[in-house]
């Protein structure tokens, strides 16, 4: 493939990819639930990430995968799959932006990583924590999910899709949609996607941003 970045958070999407030349941006959809952590003094210590893939990257990941047989998978099964996502997840970042007073936050070592399937839906759980832990106090920190070049469509789950655990008193919690539509994305072509440059950063305008905010 043109791009070695489609390898993103899983080699076998590469595959995916190859099968449907023909379609457009994004080929896996990816639903996620994300709880912001905070120790006792009131710091944002890391996230836990809670992922959702649609049925046909679930499909295809897991094959092979159920060795006994029962129709079920254990975490045992999937943990290969799961090593192998988050290796490739560490090294885009883990496709999330946490941004304090318009820095970057930078993360340490992915922890507590498992998977399960979930109404034959593949299910990601991985906790990643922040390299210096900090207070947000009086400035507001943005999270933003988005693969930069929309190889991956990041949504947010229904219901509660992002909470904050243990967080000071009188934080809050606001939401903006994203920019762009599915609708637009429509319209355009894979050699469209092809052709972007590495700093296009196409797939933002398809992020919601969460912004939390503590007196």
């Amino acid at each position: 493939m043109p791009k070695t970045r489609l390898l993103a958070f899983c080699a076998l999407a590469l595959a995916i990819a190859s099968a449907r030349p023909a379609e457009a941006h994004p080929h896996v959809q990816v639903e996620t639930e994300t709880q912001l952590l905070h120790d006792g003094a009131g710091q944002i210590t890391g996230f836990l990430h809670v992922w959702t893939f649609d049925e046909m990257y679930s499909s295809f990941a897991t094959q092979g995968l159920d060795k006994n047989g029962d129709g079920q998978f254990t975490r045992e099964e999937l943990a290969e799959l799961t090593k192998v996502n988050v290796e490739h997840l560490g090294q885009q970042k883990f496709f999330t932006v946490l941004r304090h007073e318009r820095r970057y936050v930078s993360f340490g070592e992915v922890r507590d990583a498992w998977s399960e399937v979930v109404g034959g839906k593949l299910r990601l759980h991985f906790t990643v924590p922040i390299a210096t832990p900090f207070k947000a106090a009086g400035r507001p920190l943005t999270v933003e999910v988005y693969d930069p070049d929309y190889f991956v469509a990041f949504t947010p789950a229904d219901g509660e899709p992002m909470r904050l655990v243990a967080a000071p008193a009188g934080c809050r919690l606001d939401y903006s949609p994203p920019k762009g539509s599915s609708a637009q994305v429509g319209t355009l072509s894979e050699s469209f996607f092809q052709a972007l440059g590495a700093n296009a950063n196409f797939g933002q305008q398809f992020a919601g941003r969460f912004t939390v905010t503590c007196p």
